[in-house]
């Protein structure tokens, strides 16, 4: 029942700007939950998808969570990532989400190496994950994205 909202939250275009430049599209979003069902389900913990209080549109989508991205570093570990709605951007959303999920996973898992890509130039972003303890250990450039991949992690070896 969460598809078409998170949908909306990743289909407005300047929400994308850094999200690999593409457009929305129903499968991107598809695949992104069933992601985060796999990670709570084999890993026990996920993303989670955010709410106002008493409103049903998702405004934000953070948390962290496995996936497989082929990028040094990045495959098979704890990958951390945050979304928000253009319209939410400058409330502190991210961070107070990103803040309580980081400290929760560590209570629960324990402390160990998270990391997680930010497309250069996202500034709001890198300052959110230099807030929550993230170094860079690395950068990607591929072809067919628009900006590089700034890679970061906390905790650990890469």
């Amino acid at each position: 029942s969460d598809l078409a909202s998170l949908f909306a939250l990743t289909e407005d275009e300047e929400t994308r700007r850094f999200l690999g430049g593409r457009p929305a599209s129903m499968q991107d979003s598809f695949e992104r939950l069933l992601r985060n069902a796999g990670s709570w389900a084999l890993h026990g913990y996920g993303t989670f998808l955010v709410r106002l209080k008493g409103e049903a549109p998702i405004v934000a989508n953070c948390g962290v969570f496995r996936s497989w991205r082929g990028l040094p570093g990045l495959d098979d570990v704890v990958e951390a990532g945050w979304i928000v709605h253009r319209d939410h951007w400058g409330k502190g959303i991210a961070g107070e989400v990103m803040q309580a999920v980081m400290d929760w996973f560590d209570r629960s898992h324990g402390h160990q190496r998270v990391a997680c890509m930010i497309e250069e130039g996202n500034l709001a972003s890198q300052r959110l994950a230099a807030a929550l303890g993230f170094v860079e250990y690395g950068r990607h450039e591929a072809p067919d994205e628009p900006r590089p991949l700034v890679l970061y992690q906390r905790g650990g070896e890469s």
